[in-house]
């Protein structure tokens, strides 16, 4: 039996031409003799430049994610595990080979809830993207909106595992494309619909205080200012923005301020720089909250696209 003993953390880093992974090693040990690894996670990003779509996979998480938002698509594919997911306000008992489909804005936060590690695997679509594929499966350019965000028994978990894997395995087959296309029609087939055509829930001063903190970011934003912008008291503010957004406005602003760190960290600036550039003043909370919300540290994730640029 063991009385004592000591934790540590070691995150290592594997990198090569074509994807960066982070494993992530939980420790425990008494003395020299007695080491024993309590868990590992792996978080493997891929940026695929023919397609210009990310690919993320997941091992052995067990970090939960605070409700938040992206300004682009996720399509997921849960593997092993079993999660909460609040999505849009509804709660969702999540499993292995369901899929996820989140629309831009949608905010959605998810939590493990059988004491187990997740296994996931999603690709990040932009909406410039998504545009042109859309144009490609309908024949106008229009934005789908996916009015489910979970599909059980869709039978398509399988094409999306091949494609997921075509990526992170750089194939260059025509394929790989093919198959994204036909994957994104028949998601369009059975849950998607015309982005313009999705009743809107946001009511104007909503919508003010939104666009303000979208052109704000960096800047000091307080609570008096919103409400003053928007035209609501602080407490109608509140309720109201949470009703309409799922997300309180400091999230938002929050989620707003790590999806520009991301953009610019895609780009080539510093991690540094980009926290200075997206609002963050304090270096160490920019680190912490993008893991938080991305999954792995800001300086992981601009290592790849450093790389990709260096063999340009």
């Amino acid at each position: 039996m063991i009385d004592e003993y000591t934790t540590f953390h070691l995150s290592i880093i594997y990198k090569n031409e074509d994807f960066i992974q982070d494993f992530y090693f939980e420790i425990w040990y008494t003395n020299k003799e007695d080491v024993r690894v309590l868990k590992k996670e792996i978080r493997t990003l891929v940026f695929d430049e023919e397609l210009n779509i990310e690919a993320y996979k997941f091992e052995g998480i067990v970090q939960p994610f605070p409700n938040h938002f992206h300004d682009y698509y996720v399509i997921g594919l849960i593997e092993s595990g079993k999660r909460q997911l609040v999505c849009n306000n509804a709660e969702f008992d999540l499993t292995a080979g369901d899929m996820l489909l989140l629309n831009p804005s949608d905010s959605h936060g998810c939590i493990q809830t059988d004491g187990g590690v997740l296994d996931y695997r999603a690709l990040n679509i932009s909406k410039d993207k998504m545009s042109e594929l859309a144009a490609e499966i309908t024949g106008n350019g229009g934005l789908p909106h996916f009015s489910e965000n979970v599909l059980r028994d869709s039978g398509l978990s399988e094409r999306f595992r091949r494609l997921h894997e075509m990526i992170l395995n750089g194939s260059g087959e025509f394929e790989k494309e093919e198959i994204l296309l036909i994957l994104l029609s028949e998601l369009i087939k059975l849950s998607g619909k015309p982005f313009l055509e999705h009743i809107s829930r946001h009511a104007a001063p909503i919508e003010r205080a939104c666009r303000y903190m979208d052109e704000h970011y960096s800047e000091h934003i307080t609570l008096d200012r919103l409400c003053e912008y928007s035209g609501l008291s602080k407490s109608t503010l509140l309720r109201s923005f949470s009703e309409a957004r799922g997300v309180t406005p400091y999230r938002y602003l929050q989620t707003i301020r790590i999806n520009k760190a991301k953009e610019l960290l895609e780009q080539g600036t510093k991690p540094i720089d980009a926290a200075l550039l997206a609002g963050f003043s304090d270096q160490s909370h920019f680190t912490n909250l993008f893991g938080t919300f991305i999954g792995m540290p800001p300086g992981t994730y601009s290592r790849i696209f450093r790389d990709k640029e260096k063999e340009n």
